[in-house]
């Protein structure tokens, strides 16, 4: 058999809908300047699908930085894996900042958050430890779990009663293996917005004898009184072994870092396969990485004006009877109930009606009959976009929940 062969007979949960979706609700195009409203399809749409949380993508500061750096410096310098020539004395500055922001001793650079987060966990965990996490931790924890060659175990999420009978399973397992636990959760869940038990997982630490890492990739720049995330949030920062976060949420960039005690994150620096074997981190964004920093610490308006806009949202959608579920961040998932037909018909009209633009998720992701769409605020957003987001969705759920959207297939688009 041909192994391309099974390719094109199944294209997968989502990609058999391609034919259909593709360049509409799959890989769309937004144009213009990164912001609250951008053209899609040459039309301006109230976007709320970026992770663009303070605003920081077309601040000037930045935008003059990242300029600046790139016509300095190019994008092709340092040359080579930091390891053996592709490093610089902004990387190091970059990682004391950052080490200093996150109260922690130490911090190494990631190129990407995905491949960072997998190739830590892969170099922590050997054959005879075991992984305990969450089970609705993010795609990256769960394919770096794929390259553990131990057992792991998967506690109901936030269910700190089950996170500690699967401890009390890790324990007797690692005594028996000679290994250690690692306890993976995240700080901020990216589809529901509820915030990880951190605090409650922290205290298990009394109690049980393992290391705590948190993928706290939405917390970063948005929870925490000086922005630092989840564990400033909720007073248990130092209980954390190891905290990682990316650039590519509250930053408006791209690549992550992971912070930690000083001779674990050297070993991670010594030990990451993704970071030893792939190119540095290019200069414009490192030097464009710092000013970001800058500003998050230096103005806590950003996050202010975010967290008012957030609140605005929430409570109108909750004023109004939409389900938002158990959100305590600014992620913003609504709930509603409908097949993928009706769900691709109601975002049709969002778009092309309403003109408003955001993310919807489906079956396989969640179970079927349900929709959710996801909605970013940013501090970017204003109250005009707001009003005219819930009266949008006001009428759409109600033709949603008279059957109007009721329809054979995915309408083409």
């Amino acid at each position: 058999m041909d192994i391309f062969e099974k390719l094109l007979k199944h294209m997968g949960p989502i990609g058999e809908h391609s034919n259909r979706a593709h360049g509409y609700f799959a890989f769309p195009k937004l144009e213009g300047e990164i912001g609250p409203r951008m053209n899609f399809r040459g039309n301006e749409k109230i976007v709320w699908s970026l992770n663009n949380y303070l605003g920081l993508a077309n601040h000037p500061e930045v935008r003059a930085t990242d300029a600046k750096a790139a016509a300095d410096y190019g994008l092709a310098s340092p040359m080579g894996a930091r390891m053996m020539s592709g490093n610089t004395n902004y990387h190091e500055k970059l990682e004391k900042e950052l080490s200093d922001y996150m109260g922690k001793e130490d911090t190494t650079l990631l190129n990407y958050g995905y491949q960072g987060i997998m190739s830590s966990i892969d170099a922590i965990c050997n054959r005879r430890d075991v992984i305990v996490y969450d089970a609705e931790c993010h795609a990256s924890i769960i394919d770096g779990l794929r390259l553990h060659q131990g057992h792991r175990y998967v506690f109901k999420h936030n269910d700190i009663d089950d996170l500690e009978k699967q401890l009390k399973r890790a324990e007797e397992l690692s005594k028996t293996n000679g290994g250690g636990i690692l306890v993976i959760t995240e700080g901020v869940f990216g589809m529901a917005g509820d915030q990880g038990k951190l605090k409650e997982i922290a205290a298990l630490k009394d109690k049980y004898e393992f290391r705590f890492l948190v993928d706290d990739a939405h917390g970063f720049g948005t929870m925490g009184k000086t922005g630092a995330g989840t564990g400033e949030e909720q007073g248990v920062q130092d209980k954390i072994d190891l905290v990682f976060n990316t650039f590519a949420k509250s930053g408006a960039s791209i690549g992550a870092f992971i912070s930690g005690d000083k001779a674990i994150i050297n070993y991670l620096r010594y030990n990451s396969r993704s970071q030893i074997f792939a190119k540095s981190i290019p200069l414009p964004l490192v030097i464009g990485h710092l000013k970001r920093v800058e500003l998050m610490r230096k103005h806590p308006e950003m996050k202010a004006k975010l967290w008012e806009n957030v609140n605005k949202l929430q409570k109108g959608l909750r004023d109004r009877g939409f389900d938002i579920g158990q959100t305590n961040s600014p992620v913003t998932p609504i709930y509603l109930q409908g097949d993928i037909p009706e769900a691709t018909a109601m975002c049709l009209d969002l778009r092309e009606n309403y003109n408003i633009f955001c993310s919807i998720v489906v079956y396989p992701v969640i179970p079927k009959g349900q929709i959710i769409y996801r909605l970013i605020p940013t501090a970017a957003h204003g109250d005009e976009d707001i009003e005219l987001t819930l009266e949008a969705f006001t009428q759409t759920k109600a033709k949603l929940d008279k059957k109007e959207y009721k329809v054979a297939e995915i309408p083409m688009v």
